[in-house]
């Protein structure tokens, strides 16, 4: 069910149950209606937490909304949520200023989440160094050719929108905080940053990996079966999906260039990586701190980690293929 419908519908049964003198079933942490702010580029992993979470308490109800990771810390600070995903802790005088309004903050870190660099299948570049993705960033590289003998043409960079923590990332670590080049566009989404390299020949699209791990992009799959790889030993994303290019990536002091896998992302080898927080100020006893602690426990690591991303506490497994 669409989320605004549901929350409409459980705002209306609230009113008639209370109209008509009934009792309410008391709020718990797995019982009861909350909501929570999101950074964009993480809104395909925290859909299948909270999918989960619904399918296993029925009657919890997680309201998630999705914007900037600016707009995520301010409807915290302005007491619209009590609970945020964003790239980064609060800073102190975030802290110190829920503290003075009596609101203890809880953080931890829920994952490591890597930066994909995506091309069209039909482009024969198939690996970059940190150097020459700044290099594209900052305008100083247009063409193709100029990495390598390539016909493709002049470099197109999309991101997901303008503003995100993907762009502030790549921003700061690559450019040092320096502008993006006359060739860096945004978009308004992530599908539609995969949807434009899938249409624009020079392209290069960066959004989080779990946008383009296979089993991510299988609607198919339904919540109980999410729910039943829980069980199992085996979560461990292995392909991305076949209709981008997924670009290796390596520092510029290593020959050995990487690609996005948990393995690589676990032992620091691919170097485009950024960690995601989960903040509350929810109480214990509601279904905001049940669905924190969801989220932190072993079940909810190991949902993310079937997205394709590193969860925080939940070590990969090593897999040799032959």
């Amino acid at each position: 069910m669409n989320k605004i419908v549901k929350y409409i519908v459980l705002s209306l049964a609230v009113v008639l149950v209370s109209s008509c003198g009934g009792k309410i079933k008391k709020n718990t942490s797995t019982n009861g209606l909350a909501s929570l702010v999101c950074d964009e580029s993480f809104e395909n992993i925290l859909n299948q937490e909270v999918n989960v979470f619904e399918y296993i308490y029925p009657d919890a109800s997680i309201i998630p909304y999705y914007t900037s990771e600016r707009a995520a810390v301010d409807s915290l600070l302005q007491f619209k949520t009590k609970t945020i995903v964003i790239s980064r802790e609060l800073t102190q005088q975030e802290r110190d200023f829920l503290k003075s309004k009596k609101r203890n903050a809880r953080t931890q870190k829920i994952a490591v989440d890597a930066i994909a660099l995506i091309v069209n299948p039909s482009n024969p570049i198939d690996r970059l160094s940190k150097k020459e993705i700044a290099e594209i960033l900052s305008g100083e590289v247009t063409d193709w050719n100029e990495l390598s003998p390539n016909k493709t043409g002049k470099i197109t960079v999309v991101f997901d929108h303008d503003g995100s923590s993907t762009v502030n990332y790549m921003r700061d670590s690559l450019l040092n905080g320096g502008l993006f080049g006359p060739n860096v566009f945004a978009q308004n989404s992530n599908d539609e940053v995969f949807e434009a390299v899938q249409k624009i020949k020079g392209a290069i699209g960066i959004l989080g990996v779990s946008w383009i791990s296979s089993d991510m992009r299988n609607a198919d799959i339904s919540t109980e079966h999410r729910v039943a790889q829980l069980e199992k030993n085996d979560t461990t994303i292995s392909s991305f999906d076949s209709r981008v290019k997924v670009l290796k990536v390596r520092r510029d002091d290593d020959i050995k260039a990487y690609l996005p896998y948990q393995a690589y992302i676990y032992d620091g080898s691919y170097p485009l990586f950024r960690s995601m927080y989960m903040t509350t100020v929810a109480v214990n006893g509601t279904v905001a701190h049940g669905f924190y602690s969801f989220v932190t426990s072993f079940r909810g690591q190991k949902i993310i980690q079937m997205t394709g991303i590193l969860p925080a506490t939940v070590q990969p497994r090593m897999v040799n293929l032959n």
